[in-house]
């Protein structure tokens, strides 16, 4: 029985093969976040210049708030945002009379989303604004989390932490939808690269799920010569850039998107090693014996037993 909460998808009943199919995109992103909280504070509350390593999203819930930063002051009224980069001095203090405010720390290795921020002069982002206006369902999702404590479950539970980093990664998603469109007029040339180097990591990584649908050597499909053209820049251009965001070449990028691939394969004991070969795209069973050696130091063979250890005598 299909769901209804499923969406339908057209499908023939003529296939007898795999036919169409769509591979989403590989999720990699770390974040971490820090000390999320809401608080009321009276009129005579106070915090003292201070600055951390890591991003800030503060939003007045009620009332106002004075904020000093790197300096300049502004006063933050009721739903809206303050965006602070790392290292950046602040502090605040009611504006006469007591708030409620949210606040959130994070740092997140995406290079492009990083890139976008760091473009940013704006540090106010008011209410009516097309930015905190995209982010308040988001937000209202993530504080509604609150309520669970009142439906018995727990604050530190694996349940609420789940859907803590689901919450804040739909506040990024809905962040950068808002910002991406404003920063784009911005001066500098670092964001651009970002994007760009991140078009060619896609392209790279749909390079290898394209070797597990069809036949053809990984040798040919690796072209960071064809990628340049799928892009339209030359091809010392398209190492220069990915070099500068990733720090590796495409092709050391590549190898360890298809090392990464062939130990996943490797761990499942129903693919012998002459069908991951295949799998990868690698016809020849000794070319691929030699790369993986080479990039990993053992053979597939050594690398299977070495992580299952209990197979090794059948």
């Amino acid at each position: 029985m299909s769901s209804p909460h499923l969406p339908k998808r057209p499908h023939d009943p003529a296939l007898t093969v795999a036919g169409e199919e769509f591979f989403f995109p590989d999720v990699r992103t770390t974040v971490n976040l820090f000390a999320i909280h809401t608080r009321s504070v009276g009129r005579d509350w106070s915090y003292p210049p201070h600055e951390h390593p890591q991003y800030e999203i503060n939003i007045v819930l009620a009332g106002e708030q004075i904020m000093v930063v790197d300096g300049r002051s502004y006063i933050q009224r009721q739903g809206d945002l303050m965006l602070l980069r790392p290292g950046i001095v602040h502090s605040s203090c009611s504006n006469g009379e007591g708030f409620t405010y949210f606040c959130m720390h994070f740092d997140i290795d995406d290079k492009l989303f990083l890139s976008l921020l760091s473009r940013l002069e704006q540090v106010l982002f008011p209410a009516d604004g097309t930015v905190a206006r995209q982010m308040e369902p988001a937000l209202g999702k993530l504080l509604d989390l609150s309520a669970l404590d009142d439906m018995g479950i727990n604050g530190d539970s694996v349940a609420k932490r789940m859907r803590i980093q689901s919450a804040v990664f739909e506040l990024f998603a809905t962040l950068w939808e808002a910002v991406s469109s404003e920063a784009a007029h911005l001066p500098g040339r670092g964001y651009v690269q970002a994007e760009l180097a991140h078009q060619i990591a896609s392209r790279l990584q749909g390079r290898v799920n394209l070797s597990y649908r069809q036949a053809g050597s990984l040798e040919k499909q690796d072209g960071i010569e064809g990628i340049s053209s799928e892009l339209g820049i030359s091809v010392s251009h398209c190492n220069r850039v990915f070099r500068s965001v990733f720090g590796v070449s495409p092709r050391v990028y590549l190898s360890e998107l298809v090392l990464h691939e062939a130990k996943l394969l490797l761990a499942d004991p129903q693919w012998s090693v002459q069908q991951i070969a295949d799998l990868l795209g690698y016809g020849d069973i000794a070319h691929f014996s030699r790369q993986f050696k080479r990039w990993s130091g053992q053979s597939p063979t050594s690398y299977r037993k070495s992580i299952a250890p209990e197979s090794s005598s059948e």
